[in-house]
């Protein structure tokens, strides 16, 4: 875990060690590592001299921060309203039964996290699914294995 120190150590340059950063030099963490590992809080919380628990609760409280190793990609199906009349519960169930993994898990290789959300702004387009940066639009559970394999074969080039 040495690596990952001297990355949060530059990241902590980057922000200049001023604790009202504290989100962004957390969300620069988790950009790294896809998580916050327990050293880099411990380490956050020392060079900006403010309680380990302050880190915590920053950490705890906000969605977008894992204190555990999520996969490279993260999977967001929505489940509101109009995603669930559409399906979205169907296509959260093909995904965990692509993927051999439940809602909030990484699979073992690391290359993917299911979770759910209750909107992604789309409405119209559900049900809808976010994974690194793209949307898909009324998807199918036909289609979860297409959008999976796109992924996988990225790693595989």
């Amino acid at each position: 875990m040495m690596e990952a120190l001297v990355s949060v150590e530059s990241i902590l340059d980057k922000w200049n060690n001023e604790d009202d950063s504290l989100i962004s030099i957390l969300l620069d963490i988790q950009s790294e590592y896809n998580y916050l590992p327990k050293e880099a809080l411990v380490t956050v919380a020392n060079r900006l001299n403010i309680p380990l628990i302050q880190v915590y609760s920053v950490a705890t409280f906000y969605k977008v921060f894992s204190l555990k190793p999520r996969g490279k990609h993260i999977i967001n199906v929505c489940v509101g309203t109009a995603c669930h009349v559409r399906g979205g519960q169907r296509i959260v169930d093909e995904v965990k039964r692509k993927l051999n993994i439940d809602v909030g898990e990484t699979t073992e290789d690391k290359l993917f996290t299911l979770e759910t959300v209750r909107c992604l702004g789309c409405c119209a387009l559900g049900p809808v699914v976010f994974i690194s940066n793209a949307y898909y639009s009324h998807v199918t559970q036909k289609m979860v294995g297409t959008i999976l394999n796109k992924y996988k074969k990225s790693e595989n080039a």
